[in-house]
């Protein structure tokens, strides 16, 4: 049965190339994010079920590895500022800040962003810095239909005040 599942797994390299590369739009990513699928997979064999959809299986693997690597990689490249004025701020954000109109425009964002009372600010700067809701709901101790309210309510509130940034 081992034999059968690698056999299996060895079959659709090919196919799981493709949908690694798909996902990354880069070769290097895409070969490194087959590697990582094919690796949990043998480590997981255990876990399928004989007789399920076995590409299935391996794509669920594949797209969960790729998003929890998104997730990650957009958490690592997000700072939380803890002191009173805290922000967000996103380190691959691309904005043109050496033009004064720009310069104006993201300086105008982040005093309406600050002006958010501490929990309407607090759950959503771990929202946008790749946290789940139950993960914001856990770290905060806070029941999640709050923690959901609460960002569904900023995000209200930001459409309103930013609407003129559009």
């Amino acid at each position: 049965m081992a034999a059968n599942f690698a056999q299996n797994l060895i079959s659709i390299q090919d196919e799981l190339l493709l949908f690694a590369y798909k996902l990354t739009s880069d070769q290097e990513e895409a070969n490194d994010l087959l590697q990582e699928t094919s690796l949990k997979a043998l480590d997981n064999e255990e876990k399928y079920a004989v007789g399920t959809n076995f590409k299935g299986w391996i794509y669920t693997i594949m797209r969960n590895i790729f998003i929890n690597n998104y997730r990650r990689t957009l958490r690592d490249q997000t700072y939380v500022d803890q002191s009173e004025n805290s922000f967000c701020l996103n380190q691959c954000l691309d904005l043109e800040a050496d033009s004064t109109e720009s310069a104006y425009d993201l300086k105008e964002m982040h005093r309406i962003v600050n002006a958010l009372p501490k929990e309407l600010k607090t759950p959503f700067a771990m929202y946008v810095s790749g946290f789940k809701y139950r993960e914001i709901a856990e770290k905060l101790n806070l029941p999640l239909g709050t923690v959901k309210s609460r960002i569904y309510f900023t995000r209200q509130k930001l459409q309103e005040e930013l609407k003129d940034f559009r």
